[in-house]
């Protein structure tokens, strides 16, 4: 009986022990908050986000995000379970790499410090690294998640939306109405793995009126109301599929519409190459190049000049980040049709986007286009369209 009740003790004090010893088994699975101490002595507790090309960023619900190089951290230590990227490691298949540490960090005299549970529920502590060895330290939900994951149809868009409206009422009534929409989803969503592909859609629309009202000359002639009006529409979307971190094939369909240029509408339905000859956090270059087909229908005409034609767009799109959170984009295209060579068109659009009010800017932009194929008309009709906007801006930031 004694030697029963013996046993029965053992086989219920064992597993305590074995808890009391072990952490692994006796710590509950939320992890423990981050922790960082500044080179001055301050510190702060919350949640270390990444590290990106030497520059640290950390979450405190105090003082929100904070961005600090390394020379400015005398110590780091992570209760969440992180990726240590070197400088080199490549990415292939959306797969983690062996070489890829995962575990908790310390961080201390410039040196990391990795901390990995292994088969078995025993900690390896790695051979420390320098700092300035890690391209980026990254949380490892993140990372798989970046890696294979694909945002949904509402997920992950970034862009703009800009409305502006002018009103005048004399002895002339005019009224302009000017809106832009500008779309871009890129997976990953971060700047620090290789695009795998991109997708952007534009709106642009401007729309105005000009009426002069009805009177009565002082010899009793009635004279009716005019009107005169512009009315300047586009519309794209384009799909990029990278073959390398700046090389792509894409698709695309655009569609335009001008009252000034007798151009009902212009379809374009194409596909071709690009690529990004700039990418710097500062700013960004990319040239394309498409095969494609365009159809051109006008009204106002006196005889039918509409028109199927196969051509190319050829491309230059540039962004800079410019001082004071200041951003200009430049587009520049040209459109030549291959069996109507006379049947080409430029357009050139720029804007510049200065911030006001949190996810608020104000912005201001040009478009030029020129249409040589445009038909004779009465009035004759110009081949150059220019216009000037400004309105306000809210900036679209969609999480993945």
């Amino acid at each position: 009986m004694l030697t029963a009740t013996r046993r029965i003790l053992r086989l219920a004090v064992l597993p305590l022990i074995a808890l009391i010893a072990n952490p692994v088994f006796a710590a509950d699975d939320k992890a423990q908050p981050d922790v960082i101490i500044f080179t001055n002595g301050d510190q702060l507790t919350g949640k270390f986000v990444n590290e990106i090309a030497g520059k640290v960023t950390f979450h405190s619900d105090v003082v929100g995000d904070i961005t600090v190089t390394w020379d400015k951290v005398k110590e780091l230590h992570t209760g969440q379970t992180v990726a240590v990227v070197n400088q080199g490691v490549k990415f292939v298949h959306h797969r983690i790499p062996d070489t890829v540490a995962i575990g908790t960090i310390s961080v201390a005299d410039q040196q990391i410090t990795m901390v990995t549970l292994q088969p078995g529920t025993h900690y390896i502590t790695a051979q420390p690294i320098p700092v300035k060895s890690a391209e980026y330290i990254v949380d490892q939900t993140t990372l798989k998640k970046q890696l294979g994951g694909e945002p949904g149809f509402f997920q992950a868009w970034n862009g703009t939306a800009t409305a502006g409206l002018t009103l005048v009422q004399a002895t002339q009534n005019q009224y302009t109405f000017n809106a832009a929409v500008a779309l871009q989803r890129l997976v990953p969503t971060v700047s620090w793995l290789d695009p795998r592909n991109r997708t952007t859609v534009d709106y642009l629309q401007s729309y105005g009126k000009i009426t002069d009202p009805s009177y009565t000359t002082p010899g009793g002639v009635f004279v009716p109301s005019t009107f005169s009006k512009s009315s300047i529409f586009h519309a794209d979307a384009e799909r990029d599929q990278y073959m390398t971190p700046r090389l792509y094939y894409l698709g695309q369909v655009a569609f335009d519409h001008n009252y000034s240029q007798s151009l009902d509408l212009q379809q374009i339905y194409g596909g071709g190459i690009g690529y990004t000859v700039i990418k710097t956090p500062k700013q960004e270059l990319d040239v394309k190049a498409t095969v494609q087909y365009e159809r051109q229908t006008f009204f106002n005409t006196l005889e039918d000049e509409d028109k199927n034609l196969i051509g190319s767009t050829f491309g230059a799109y540039y962004t800079r980040n410019l001082t004071n959170g200041l951003i200009f984009t430049q587009q520049v295209l040209y459109l030549p049709a291959w069996n109507e060579m006379h049947a080409y068109s430029l357009s050139e659009l720029n804007t510049l986007s200065m911030p006001v009010y949190k996810n608020f800017s104000f912005t201001v932009g040009t478009q030029d286009s020129y249409l040589n194929d445009v038909p004779f008309t009465l009035p004759p009709t110009k081949r150059n369209s220019f216009q000037f906007t400004a309105g306000v801006t809210y900036n679209i930031k969609s999480s993945y």
